[in-house]
């Protein structure tokens, strides 16, 4: 009977630390160590966004059958609207990766563009926008919202 105790014991907390192995929620990236070598690469990125001083407004709308739209003004340092850029978005879960929710945006005005998440849960969420022009990341923004 305690060979057979301790083996239930054994059993349950190898099963369980496997479980816990393969879903890993909560992780920001799967590799520390390559997000670490692409670290000076995203300084440099960072401090030629900000020599750009562009202005980027982001704005929520829920409906009411449990969707989000999201719509984005982007004006250069001068205040003027930019057209042609290629803007992505995401909705991410701080605490599971796999309840992401990207987010295609379509430009429907001159620097103004719209995109739509079809069923988003209430509750916080990560907010990364990124615009793109001619390949490059030009823009990248993370802020935390709150969806009701």
């Amino acid at each position: 009977m305690m060979v057979a105790f301790f083996g239930v014991v054994i059993g349950v907390n190898l099963l369980m630390m496997r479980l816990a192995i393969q879903t890993l929620p909560g992780t920001d990236v799967d590799s520390a160590y390559a997000a670490s070598l692409a670290y000076q690469k995203e300084i440099a990125t960072a401090q030629a966004q900000s020599a750009r001083n562009w202005k980027v407004d982001a704005h929520v709308e829920r409906s009411g059958q449990g969707g989000a739209t999201l719509q984005v003004e982007a004006r250069d340092h001068d205040g003027r609207p930019m057209s042609g850029l290629k803007f992505q978005g995401r909705f991410e879960r701080p605490t599971d990766r796999r309840a992401d929710q990207q987010v295609t945006f379509a430009e429907v005005g001159i620097g103004i563009y719209r995109g739509r998440a079809e069923a988003i849960a209430p509750g916080q969420w990560d907010l990364v926008l990124e615009g793109v022009a001619s390949g490059q990341r030009m823009f990248l923004s993370r802020n935390r919202v709150l969806l009701n």
